[in-house]
């Protein structure tokens, strides 16, 4: 069975970064907020695996989501 830790690592990522390819901006905003859902399984999954770096690199990760999150949801004119 699988975890649901790795379930939702898979179905936020992959809905986040096929959405961060979409060529509407309407779709393309939704990318930020599956990444930033993505998040917390991948900061639980390396802490529990020991896995250091992975951990540190989530961290650049969350900034790079919450940076779209600003751009497409807090700044945006639509």
């Amino acid at each position: 069975m699988i975890a649901l830790d790795q379930l939702g690592i898979g179905l936020c990522g992959v809905a986040a970064v096929y959405l961060s390819q979409d060529t509407r901006v309407s779709r393309q905003r939704f990318s930020c907020l599956f990444g930033l859902a993505a998040q917390p399984f991948w900061f639980y999954t390396t802490w529990k695996a020991q896995q250091w770096g992975i951990f540190a690199v989530s961290f650049l990760y969350t900034a790079s989501w919450a940076r779209g999150f600003v751009k497409h949801w807090m700044w945006s004119p639509e």
